[in-house]
């Protein structure tokens, strides 16, 4: 792996804009595919490549960022961090970036240029989670005692709660929904988990948001409340970054649209991880996933598709986490508002959870149950028809 301070009018046969874990994946599969290939990245951040599950999970458990990295120099590219692209002409196969450098592909290229935070119309000063700077200036804030405001009750800010909560620190999280994880578990389950986390020690305040804040962290709260936080970190997902594929004049609709080799409207671009909108048969629908096993499967299969491979993309992705001692791992479509079918060992603690829709399973839920993914993405694949008595069972609990 090389990295310049300056690269300008850099030729390469690959090139990758974005320096994420699609990107990476991306960039080991070309050099296995094409030893002999030159390949160039780009990359916003001012690291290289490094694994994100861990800045909400195993980092705020051990705090070892040696295990963080991704093995990048496997693949021989030339790494530019802290530029990001913001012109791409296609006819001269063109990629200009922020400080005015033009890279050349002569073969293909990859746009890996995942995503950034959903932000809130104030407060400058709250930390948007996504990176691995946020994680060091939120671990360096989460002192024991210190209080802390998390904006958002999904999969992120229940993560960062817990590991907050863990190191010590007065959590509060505030959400609009009644529950946590509300809009993926069915109700009862987030009620359940709702009150786990106030047995740990988080003040859970569902329905309640942020209308305000001031300079020095004073939240004004839906509720008529307020609350003084000494940080303030959001999880409140993010804004898929398709601003160069549509300047650019590819196909975009709530991603850069593929097909199942990851090719986008250009025969010689190609897009994966959390900005790719991928065809997925089962589920009968073009999908954006923003989850670890995406970015790692699609980022591998555009890489050996890039290098003229025929690899097309047919997984369906799996995503998992960890909230204090419960954990899950999920595939498909986690919609509460879909029919939800529960199959409990021992209720709310170890399960199957089956989401129906249109007499078919698109999405399993295994609570504190594991090594079913295949099992459950082989379900999901299945016609039917199903109900609740048929579908239970399925799986085991």
């Amino acid at each position: 792996m090389a990295t310049e301070e300056s690269v300008l009018d850099q030729e390469f046969d690959y090139l990758i804009v974005g320096g994420g874990m699609a990107g990476s994946a991306a960039a080991v599969a070309l050099r296995q595919a094409d030893a002999d290939a030159t390949i160039g990245m780009l990359s916003a951040e001012a690291h290289p490549p490094y694994d994100r599950p861990p800045l909400s999970k195993a980092l705020w458990a051990d705090g070892k960022e040696d295990d963080i990295w991704r093995p990048l120099s496997q693949a021989a590219v030339t790494l530019q961090l802290e530029r990001s692209a913001v012109d791409l002409h296609r006819a001269t196969h063109v990629v200009t970036d922020s400080a005015g450098d033009r890279w050349k592909y002569r073969r293909k290229l990859l746009l890996a240029t995942g995503g950034r935070p959903r932000t809130l119309p104030f407060g400058e000063r709250f930390i948007y989670y996504r990176t691995l700077d946020d994680y060091r200036r939120l671990r360096a804030a989460a002192t024991p005692g210190a209080r802390v405001a998390v904006i958002g009750g999904g999969f992120i800010g229940s993560e960062i709660a817990a590991g907050l909560a863990n190191a010590g620190c007065s959590v509060t999280m505030l959400f609009p929904e009644e529950g946590v994880c509300a809009r993926a578990f069915p109700a009862s389950l987030s009620a359940f988990v709702t009150d786990y986390y106030r047995d740990r020690g988080v003040d859970a305040r569902p329905g309640v948001t942020v209308q305000d804040a001031s300079g020095d962290n004073l939240l004004q709260l839906s509720d008529g409340s307020s609350l003084q936080a000494d940080v303030v970190v959001a999880g409140l997902g993010i804004v898929p970054n398709t601003e160069l594929a549509r300047k650019a004049g590819l196909a975009v609709n709530n991603g850069i649209g593929v097909d199942d080799h990851l090719k986008t409207s250009d025969p010689d671009i190609y897009a994966a991880g959390d900005v790719a909108a991928f065809p997925s048969t089962v589920l009968g629908s073009h999908i954006r996933v923003e989850h670890e096993d995406a970015a790692l499967s699609t980022g591998t299969h555009a890489g050996r598709c890039m290098a003229g491979e025929d690899a097309p993309y047919k997984q369906l992705p799996f995503f998992y986490s960890d909230l204090f001692d419960l954990g899950y791992e999920a595939v498909g479509v986690l919609d509460a508002r879909l029919q939800t079918v529960p199959q409990w060992a021992t209720p709310n603690e170890e399960g199957v959870i089956y989401y129906l829709e249109d007499n078919r399973v698109r999405g399993v839920l295994l609570w504190n149950t594991w090594d079913q993914i295949d099992a459950a993405r082989a379900l999901i694949a299945e016609s039917g028809p199903f109900d609740a008595d048929s579908v239970r069972g399925r799986l085991p609990a």
